[in-house]
């Protein structure tokens, strides 16, 4: 969508346009019948609400909308982002091709805000649906920013990076496995961050094999897709200085391998590799936006399938740090390629702490839903800085115990650990099980974020399918702690 600022008042004639009214603060010159509209839609300027009407304006009829921004205070750019997406909501197929934002009264962080909203919300991925109905299609082309504030057109820049980066985790999330698996989703990274100044390496079976990643290997040695392993590096901080690791779990598709899932539900798992492609849209956000921090994003990708070369239930495999697992269950396999990668990172960069995003376990949904991540975390300031971040980017987490007393649950009789416990304490015996792959007590938050990554309806700031989630909390960590 093309967006435009102009410090000049909206002009005569338009068509459609929208202003922002704070709580309980009607604007008094509004015309009587507007003021009547909202009066009887039962508008206050509660953040996210929006009411309509047309006027008369210099021989023109205009369609006017407000667009509540709630109150003052620290959530306000939440309630603008809402406005901004509910003006997304209600005219993105509604037919005009151009809609005006009187930005009278915000600052330029409000529009950036606001912007932010309406783009997120418009983000659609049409691409295999070829019978759309004309008035399913989105018709708005362009968002006139009217008396845009000083500074409006940087903030927004810098948001737009923020905004592209969610964008790329919800095409890779969405992206059905027949078109994204290991190679391909390596191949669009490299299209994306080519000419960015980020540094891709990726390491193929054979590598990785010489490496000693048995348990990341034994998940794919099922599947006729060959496993990769991703890093994108940025160094915008300091020389020499050790970076901060993103570590994302990238099952392009699971069938659960030979422990097979029930089919009900199965084309879900498609987006199973949600972590991996939150850390790459976050990657993308912070290289686009030049984050002055050094940072690295790992994905371990790979299909998890029940082919007769499959891993079974029993196998013993030896992950890259030599420690032995006995895999229980072939569909706990998630924690199987972050372990290697989480070893790999360690031993490679050394980072200063690192935090691994995966939709590890259906227990984290039965426990948390679908309105926060989980979080378990060897050191509180890391934990509380994320917990933080959640709040202010509606990237919500939920932190939730790690102890020793756990560990029995997964010891193994002939191993030296299993993959997988009983059913009490599910997501966090998965956290355990990868606790003991970080050495050197070196800050580490593990986000089980199975719940967040897809929506079945829609949202303030999406809509049904995949949310994007993680990027935002990423990006707001990176900023707070790493630059900040």
């Amino acid at each position: 969508m093309q967006i435009e600022f102009t410090p000049a008042a909206p002009a005569a004639g338009t068509r459609l346009l929208a202003r922002f009214v704070a709580a309980d603060a009607l604007p008094a010159e509004l015309e009587p019948v507007l003021a009547a509209g909202a009066q009887a839609g039962k508008f206050t300027g509660k953040a996210g609400q929006l009411v309509e009407g047309f006027v008369e304006r210099d021989g023109t009829v205009s369609r006017v909308a407000l667009a509540g921004i709630g109150p003052d205070g620290t959530e306000r750019p939440a309630a603008l982002e809402r406005a901004g997406g509910a003006l997304a909501a209600r005219f993105l197929v509604g037919g005009e091709e151009q809609l005006v934002l009187d930005a009278s009264g915000l600052s330029a962080g409000d529009v950036a805000a606001v912007v932010t909203g309406l783009e997120l919300r418009s983000w659609r991925y049409d691409i295999y649906r070829t019978k759309l109905a004309e008035d399913q299609k989105p018709s708005l082309k362009q968002v006139t920013i009217a008396h845009a504030p000083e500074g409006a057109e940087a903030a927004w820049a810098e948001a737009a990076a923020l905004v592209e980066g969610v964008g790329f985790t919800r095409e890779l999330v969405s992206e059905p496995a027949n078109i994204l698996y290991p190679d391909t989703f390596v191949e669009r990274c490299q299209a994306r961050f080519a000419d960015t100044g980020a540094e891709l390496l990726v390491l193929g079976e054979d590598e990785m094999r010489r490496l000693g990643m048995g348990a990341l290997l034994g998940v794919s040695q099922g599947s006729v897709r060959e496993a990769k392993l991703l890093a994108i590096r940025w160094n915008g901080g300091e020389a020499g200085a050790a970076p901060m690791a993103f570590v994302g779990k990238g099952v392009t598709f699971d069938t659960g391998g030979i422990s097979i899932k029930p089919a009900g539900g199965m084309e879900d798992m498609k987006w199973d590799m949600g972590g991996a492609g939150a850390v790459a849209g976050a990657m993308l956000a912070l290289v686009k936006r030049k984050a002055r921090a050094n940072v690295i994003g790992v994905v371990g990708l790979v299909e998890n399938m029940p082919d007769g070369n499959a891993q079974r239930p029993g196998d013993v495999v030896t992950t890259m740090n030599g420690q032995t697992v006995e895999v229980i269950n072939t569909d706990a396999e998630g924690r199987l390629v972050l372990c290697d990668a989480l070893t790999w990172v360690q031993r490679e960069y050394a980072p200063r702490a690192i935090v691994d995003l995966a939709t590890l376990t259906g227990a984290m949904i039965i426990a948390l839903g679908h309105e926060h991540g989980g979080i378990f975390s060897n050191d509180d300031s890391l934990a509380g800085a994320l917990v933080q971040a959640g709040l202010d980017t509606g990237d919500k987490l939920w932190r939730l115990p790690l102890g020793a007393a756990y560990d029995k649950l997964i010891d193994s009789p002939i191993a030296d650990i299993r993959n997988v416990g009983p059913r009490p304490a599910g997501s966090i015996t998965a956290a355990q099980f990868l606790q003991r792959f970080i050495d050197n007590d070196t800050p580490w938050a593990h986000l089980d974020i199975a719940g967040m990554v897809w929506a079945d309806k829609p949202g303030a700031t999406w809509g049904k399918g995949a949310t994007g989630y993680g990027v935002r909390l990423i990006d707001r960590y990176v900023r707070d702690v790493l630059e900040g």
